[in-house]
Parts: structure tokens; C-alpha cells; sequence
């Protein structure tokens, strides 16, 4: 079965719990293991954080954009934002990378995401926006009792 949903919300930092906890309930009806369902929140919060963060640099006028398509044991997610992209995705996505060591940022959140997901594709442009589609697939190995 083929299912989807899209959120909007402003890029107000207490708005980053909605989305996971949104999508972590969206995926649920796929009745993942928690472990599963602890990496689909974690990556979330660490995309929303980004785009609040890095792309609209705190500005809580902005929005982001969460699509979320699930389909058999398969769920893609993509998280957008319009900010202010990123200029070298190479050098953004590398382990303790961060363009805010004023904030003292760790600079994990892509690593993660390549930890916990199958799949992830990061697309920006300066000035445009960035893009980050997430695939991963559940396991369906769970053992019934009878």
C-alpha cells in the first residue's frame, strides 16, 4: 500500500518536536521496530535543526517543507527548505563540518542521516534552497507469538 502526507510549518525551533513526533506517528501504521522508529524521528530533527539552523539562520518567518511517502516497507522523506542553500555540499556533509562553530554545532547531523538511513541525497544551490530526500528500508522480519 501507498500512503503519503505533506507538513508546512515555521522555522521556529520548538516546531523541530512536531515534525519528528508527526512523522514518527505517519510512520508508525508500519509498524516499525523502535529502533527503526528512534531513527526516523532522529534524522528529522536533525534535518529541521538544519534548516532552521544553516538555512534560514534562525529566521522564524520561513517555512519548511516535509513530504513523507511510505510504500510497501519502504519510507522516502524529503525536507526542504528556501533559505539560503549551501554552497559546497562535499565539504557540508563531511563528519564535525560545521558553518556555525559560534554555536558550537557538533557538525554530525549529515552523518547521522548516512547512519540511519538507507539513502540520502542532499540538493542546494546558493540562494535556493536545500533539499534532503531520505529512503529507508524497514525490516520485515518480526517474529509473531502465538
Amino acid at each position: 500500500m501507498r500512503n503519503a502526507m505533506n507538513l508546512e510549518f515555521s522555522s521556529v525551533s520548538a516546531n523541530e518536536s512536531f515534525a519528528r513526533v508527526t512523522v514518527a506517528a505517519f510512520v508508525s501504521q508500519l509498524d516499525p521496530t523502535m529502533d527503526e522508529l528512534t531513527e526516523i524521528k532522529t534524522v528529522v530533527s536533525e534535518a529541521v535543526t538544519n534548516a532552521i539552523i544553516h538555512g534560514y539562520n534562525n529566521d522564524e518567518n520561513e517555512k519548511i517543507y516535509i513530504e513523507c511517502t511510505l510504500d510497501e516497507d519502504v519510507v522516502e522523506l524529503i525536507i526542504r527548505d528556501n533559505g539560503i542553500g549551501i554552497d559546497d555540499i562535499d565539504e557540508a556533509i563531511q563528519p564535525l563540518y560545521t558553518s556555525k562553530p559560534e554555536l558550537e554545532r557538533s557538525g554530525m547531523g549529515f552523518t547521522i542521516m548516512e547512519n540511519f538511513m538507507d539513502k540520502v541525497e542532499v540538493i542546494s544551490n546558493p540562494g535556493q534552497g536545500t533539499i534532503v530526500k531520505l529512503i529507508k528500508h524497514f525490516t520485515k522480519s518480526k517474529t509473531l507469538c502465538n
